[in-house]
């Protein structure tokens, strides 16, 4: 084995980062073997030195962009957000240095530059971290099902908000309060915003899309919903017809009547049957459910986020760039072949759950159903339970275009006999 190693710049050092540093010790015999030559730190880029005692002083440096043009091989980033990490990696690519990245939210914006970057120098890109921690997904869907056709990916890809609904349908809790402990325990910054409003699992589901149809698509492009709005009524409602509330990220591939293809991409909170392998996904774990056309069904699963687990989907890419330089290989490149068009939300197929408060009085069902058949909207179910003069009403929808279920939706709101709109939200993961 060649004694001369391949030299590694760490962007970061807080929770991911740190755990990226004490493996690369921790594991540095195991990981020269796999990659053939040792690999080390030469430098760690943070933005106040003097906070991190327990790190070497030589290796500590606030110039991050000093030490992306030293004389390394791979620049590891984990600082997130847009810039500098934006400059910083395109620097690195240009120069012809290998990059790892954990940065869900640049990728989802500015992933095309990126991959222009690394192919014009034949550096390596790689960024399984980006997306559901150490799960191994988006190796599967860039390598492994590259000779497959992916129709859907459907997920919970935020940890945060998973932890929210899942204390909510356990215990009964209202929003604040899963919130609240959710901050308690460590799963949801101290700013959510990200998390609970679906920016987070947007960029997500970007490069999930992205990878599975081989198209460029970015967080611009995906419908969000957060789950702010969900109540413990919805919760509730959802526990009576079987089902529970997730948040969602949805990739789908759709083929209209004419042959035309185009990329749906959204991500919202949605009832999903109890059955379905999606809503036994507890705590603040992640799973994405894949369908192929040829490898059928396939689920990942395990944990989304914290230092280690995203640490180990980091050590796995640099391994793998590290075994590229070393060999004298690339890794797979940027497939936007298909470059499918984007389908709007309003085109997109759903199906709905509507519930109403309105008059407990004769023809009010009638008024109601005919709301529906004037939008072409079909009914698989109903429940209505009276309360004096009012009464509870809940409609289950067919499928049907998202922007024809709205549209009954408003109309709804308008009629006389309707006291109010309780609460709407869309319902996946089955077929009627």
């Amino acid at each position: 084995m060649s004694e001369d190693p391949v030299k590694v710049a760490l962007l970061g050092h807080g929770t991911v980062g740190s755990e990226v540093d004490r493996l690369l010790h921790v594991q540095a015999g195991d990981l020269a073997a796999r990659v053939g030559k040792p690999v080390r730190l030469a430098g760690i880029a943070v933005r106040r030195p003097n906070r991190h005692p327990d790190v070497p002083a030589d290796l500590l440096t606030a110039d991050a962009a000093a030490l992306v043009a030293s004389n390394v091989d791979v620049v590891v980033e984990v600082i997130g957000g847009i810039e500098p990490s934006r400059t910083l990696l395109l620097d690195a690519l240009r120069a012809g240095k290998s990059v790892v990245t954990a940065n869900k939210a640049l990728l989802a914006e500015h992933a095309a530059e990126l991959f222009a970057a690394a192919d014009e120098s034949g550096a390596d890109l790689y960024f399984e971290a980006a997306v559901a921690g150490a799960i191994p997904l988006l190796r599967p869907l860039r390598e492994s099902l590259a000779g497959d056709r992916i129709s859907r990916v459907m997920g919970i890809v935020n940890g945060t908000t998973n932890f929210i609904l899942s204390a909510m349908d356990e215990t009964g809790s209202g929003y604040a309060e899963a919130l609240e402990e959710a901050s308690r325990l460590g799963y949801a910054e101290a700013d959510p915003t990200a998390d609970v409003d679906g920016y987070d699992a947007a960029s997500k589901a970007a490069i999930l899309a992205s990878l599975a149809f081989h198209t460029r698509v970015t967080a611009a492009d995906v419908y969000r919903e957060g789950i702010s709005a969900v109540t413990t009524a919805d919760v509730a409602a959802a526990r009576v017809l079987g089902r529970t509330i997730k948040l969602l990220a949805i990739c789908e591939r759709v083929t209209d009547p004419d042959g035309t293809e185009s990329v749906a991409v959204r991500v919202h909170p949605a009832m999903i049957p109890r059955s379905h392998p999606l809503a036994g996904v507890g705590g603040a774990f992640n799973a994405v459910f894949v369908e192929a056309d040829a490898a059928g069904q396939l689920m990942f699963y395990g944990r989304g986020a914290g230092g280690a687990p995203t640490a180990s989907a980091v050590l796995g890419d640099l391994v793998a760039v590290a075994r590229n330089r070393v060999a004298g290989g690339r890794g797979p490149r940027e497939s936007a072949y298909a470059a499918l068009p984007i389908r709007p939300i309003d085109r997109a197929s759903t199906r709905y759950h509507v519930s109403l408060d309105v008059a407990d009085r004769a023809g009010v069902l009638s008024a109601v159903a005919s709301v529906f058949a004037e939008h072409d909207v079909s009914i698989a179910a109903v429940r209505q339970e009276g309360r004096g003069a009012d009464a509870s009403l809940v409609i289950v929808t067919h499928s049907a275009a998202d922007a024809a279920l709205r549209s009954t939706v408003d109309k709804l709101a308008g009629l006389p006999v309707v006291r109010e709109v309780v609460s709407v939200m869309r319902v996946e993961g089955e077929e009627l």
